[in-house]
């Protein structure tokens, strides 16, 4: 059990499969100047994390706290915290990727990082959110400026941030395409999908065109691939940050553009995500939550890559 002064979490000390996971005691962190303290109600689990857990990726060797996802309670508040007070609810994501630990009881974290939880949804879906709905967003939104009427298509769109790239595709009124296995076909439908493609069947590049906005979560050679569904001027956004120089140097070949982002923290992201959730435009779906303390379980679940929507754990 923890006391006053620590707090468990999960953590590792070797790279590996879920079952390096193990629930640990450590020191409760204090808020700075700026920061808040926030007691954690539920946590979602990304890719990036069980990619981190297994190679170390931007956080190099363990021992570390993997999670950027937040739903919880504000506990306590550094000097010059003007926007929350203890025992506002919050969510948010850590900055990425080295404000990563939310997969604990406690985290601290700037205070610009969190906006106020929608009042609509539960601390569970809460906590599902962020990491993916602010990737969807600033990609879309930010980076593609997603208008009605145009044309977006949307790779992996069952997936964690796909699905939650469809509902926000479609509450700024575009056309969505969405690609997917046959199996999750009709969830893409309940979402809103327009026109959903069965990759193992179908060649996207043969299926569509005259696409305005391309959302790639899967990055390789479908950046490149995807190129040429563009309409002329239309872009192409991977959330792969790394990838061959290929990529621009076809894009300008054929008058499109291409763009790679890495998600970051922002108080406005997370404000304009909770009016979407509020506005009933936006709801994740959860496709299984797990006690901090089975994180190898949810680790071991999204290894297989079948999921359609988030995991999340739940910290009581």
């Amino acid at each position: 059990m923890s006391t006053v002064n620590t707090m468990r979490a999960i953590s590792q000390d070797v790279l590996g499969g879920p079952e390096v996971l193990e629930e640990v005691e450590v020191e409760r962190p204090t808020p700075r100047a700026n920061e808040v303290l926030v007691r954690v109600r539920a946590a979602g689990v990304n890719p990036t994390d069980w990619k981190h857990r297994a190679t170390g990726g931007f956080l190099g060797e363990p021992p570390f706290v993997l999670g950027w996802d937040v739903s919880g309670v504000v506990e306590a508040v550094g000097i010059g915290v003007a926007r929350f007070k203890p025992g506002d609810e919050v969510f948010g994501m850590l900055s990425y990727p080295y404000g990563h630990g939310s997969h604990a009881e406690y985290v601290t974290a700037p205070a610009r990082a969190f906006a106020h939880k929608p009042a609509s949804i539960d601390h569970t879906q809460a906590g599902a959110l962020p990491l993916v709905s602010l990737t969807a967003w600033q990609a879309l939104v930010e980076y593609a400026d997603v208008r009605a009427g145009q044309r977006v298509l949307i790779h992996a769109a069952a997936g964690g941030v796909g699905h939650v790239a469809v509902q926000i595709a479609k509450a700024r009124g575009a056309y969505v395409i969405g690609t997917a296995s046959a199996a999750k076909h009709d969830f893409l439908r309940e979402i809103g999908v327009d026109e959903a493609i069965d990759y193992r069947e179908t060649d996207f590049t043969e299926a569509v065109k005259d696409v305005d906005v391309v959302l790639d979560t899967l990055g390789g050679d479908t950046s490149t691939r995807s190129l040429r569904v563009l309409r002329p001027g239309g872009i192409v956004v991977s959330i792969l940050p790394v990838g061959s120089d290929d990529l621009y140097e076809e894009a300008e070949r054929l008058g499109v553009r291409a763009l790679r982002m890495l998600v970051d923290s922002s108080h406005g992201g997370m404000k304009a995500i909770a009016e979407l959730v509020d506005a009933g435009k936006l709801r994740p779906t959860i496709a299984g939550t797990f006690p901090l303390a089975d994180a190898a379980e949810a680790h071991a679940l999204g290894d297989t890559g079948r999921t359609a929507g988030k995991l999340v754990l739940t910290v009581d």
